[in-house]
């Protein structure tokens, strides 16, 4: 019998949900195929299939689907439309499998499944086995599947919370293939930084520009969002925005609202050009940070023209504010 063969996007909420997905199909017999690292080409391919006002985000999954033409059964492209209750996601992530459906030339089989928690548990449960059955027959076997997958999870976040890693560092821990960069000059850190936005921007060294291996190359120890609590995040939430409005905006508002009232000692927020949710709430914390006087904060706005040389010299420039007012120059 031949093994299906399941691409997975290196994209969007690949950083968030990887190892539950990966467990949840080898545990069903299905090999998992993972597209490469982003590169200009993947992104090139990707901006060539949608209209030039999508999000960089977009465009970069856009590109890693077409990467895994021709070297996968089928790809697993998963509709999360609400992982809270009463706070819902961006609308291209509530149409993603029909966009990459119609987007993508010669596209194979597309794996979708709706993920809604404000629907009843039982349609949960029905879209987890009816995702399971393209594999097998055995409502068992799925159900054990999605329990290996769920346990997965878990750890996973764990070993970021409790052990302050890295999303790549956390899938090297469990699978040997996140490709986490090393410390550029681990031990001579004298800052402490926090880069808040989404994992798929951090932690893609194409669509960020390296920017966590440039601040560490540049002194500076490196403090993300996956490495503060849910109850943290959830509390910077409500410190900041009263409520969460986007499933994911924790990541960019929670550890901000986090991180204001910790011991770093500055913030990089990144996000992608045309991210309608992103820009409505990097201005709640620039709001915020402006009439309480917190901690230094700056923005960057990546999309696929960003150069180089002018984020290395922001960076440097907000390193050295930084340092200089931290000893009171400033």
């Amino acid at each position: 019998m031949t093994t299906l063969k399941v691409g997975i996007p290196r994209a969007l909420i690949y950083y968030h949900y990887y190892p539950m997905w990966r467990t949840f199909f080898e545990r069903l017999g299905a090999e998992v195929v993972t597209s490469p690292a982003t590169t200009g080409r993947v992104v090139r391919a990707g901006s060539s299939c949608v209209v030039s006002q999508t999000c960089l985000s977009m465009k970069v999954y856009c590109g890693h689907v077409m990467s895994l033409v021709g070297q996968c059964d089928c790809i697993f492209v998963p509709a999360i439309r609400s992982v809270e209750r009463n706070v819902y996601n961006c609308s291209n992530f509530l149409g993603l499998p029909d966009l990459v459906k119609a987007v993508v030339p010669d596209c194979p089989l597309i794996l979708d499944v709706d993920i809604d928690v404000n629907r009843n548990k039982r349609a949960l449960y029905e879209s987890i086995y009816r995702l399971g059955r393209r594999f097998t027959w055995n409502p068992f076997a799925i159900k054990d599947a999605a329990e290996a997958a769920w346990r997965a999870h878990q750890d996973y976040q764990m070993l970021m919370s409790g052990e302050s890693l890295s999303i790549p560092q956390a899938i090297d821990r469990l699978f040997g293939d996140g490709g986490a960069d090393t410390d550029a000059r681990q031990g001579t850190e004298d800052l402490t930084v926090a880069v808040i936005g989404h994992p798929y921007m951090i932690h893609d060294d194409y669509a960020s520009q390296r920017l966590v291996f440039r601040l560490r190359g540049l002194g500076a120890r490196v403090v993300t969002a996956e490495m503060v609590p849910a109850a943290d995040l959830d509390e910077g939430v409500r410190k900041l925005a009263g409520r969460p409005y986007w499933t994911y905006e924790d990541e960019l508002v929670g550890a901000a609202g986090h991180y204001l009232h910790s011991e770093v000692d500055g913030i990089v927020g990144i996000v992608p050009f045309g991210c309608g949710p992103d820009s409505v709430m990097v201005d709640v914390v620039q709001r915020y940070v402006k009439r309480n006087r917190t901690k230094p904060i700056m923005i960057l706005t990546i999309d696929e023209h960003t150069g180089e040389a002018g984020l290395v010299t922001r960076l440097e420039a907000y390193l050295d504010m930084v340092r200089r007012r931290r000893r009171g120059c400033a």
